[in-house]
């Protein structure tokens, strides 16, 4: 699959050897150093995916992130970041982000999540375009998986594209245990033998937007050492 990738980053030697990489697997590649246009070239040029650095000039990676969800602008955005914490991980998840990687990376590794991501974009285009009219439902919420759409007791709960996906997979599986590393594998498309928070991350997310209390959530169930199971 050819696609075209926008790399947001100032640093021009990362930014070069991962434009050169990613065309030698034959996908179009632009780059851009600085946040402001990376905003505009999310507009103009419509990339399938965004390798997003966070420490830019002027505009930082988490405004340029939240500025294009604010667009709803669903494309995927792989962050790419020497900032290694833990509360700045969550935080580029809670605005949108669908994957997050570490400086410094491997190479090998950024270029099997980038095309993880671009197959997971691919499949959910393929399923949204056969099921319209398809509803699912659990408790006082209403999913529309053609439309991306969730109610809440006939209240539009916004949810951002990945939490969506995570939903719609729990709601499939409702009543079995669903381990994370299957839920990486349907949801994100990585091989269940990468160790990863992100599950957690974006289950804290929906409890918050879906559960009348987060804290002993009645549907989105964790169970300990296994995985997550949905509950009517």
């Amino acid at each position: 699959m050819t696609a075209r990738i926008l790399i947001v980053e100032d640093q021009l030697d990362v930014a070069r050897s991962l434009k050169a990489n990613l065309e030698l697997e034959g996908h179009v590649v632009a780059m851009v150093g600085t946040g402001e246009d990376g905003v505009n070239a999310c507009q103009t040029w419509t990339p399938d995916l965004v390798i997003l650095d966070l420490m830019l000039p002027v505009m930082s990676g988490f405004d340029v992130l939240r500025t294009i969800r604010r667009r709803q602008n669903d494309v995927p955005v792989l962050i790419l970041s020497a900032r290694t914490t833990e509360i700045e991980k969550v935080e580029g998840f809670r605005l949108g982000a669908d994957d997050y990687v570490t400086k410094p990376f491997g190479l090998m590794e950024v270029l099997a999540r980038i095309d993880a991501l671009l197959r997971r974009r691919m499949r959910t285009a393929t399923s949204e375009s056969g099921a319209a009219g398809e509803t699912l439902t659990f408790g006082q919420i209403v999913i529309d998986p053609a439309a991306r759409t969730v109610h809440k007791s006939e209240v539009e709960v916004v949810l951002r594209p990945r939490e969506f996906d995570l939903l719609v997979a729990l709601v499939r599986h409702r009543g079995r245990v669903v381990t994370r590393g299957r839920l990486l594998e349907e949801v994100w498309g990585y091989d269940a033998s990468v160790v990863s928070r992100t599950v957690d991350t974006h289950m804290l997310e929906l409890r918050r937007r879906l559960e009348d209390d987060p804290a002993h959530p009645r549907h989105l169930i964790t169970l300990r050492g296994a995985g997550y199971r949905l509950v009517r």
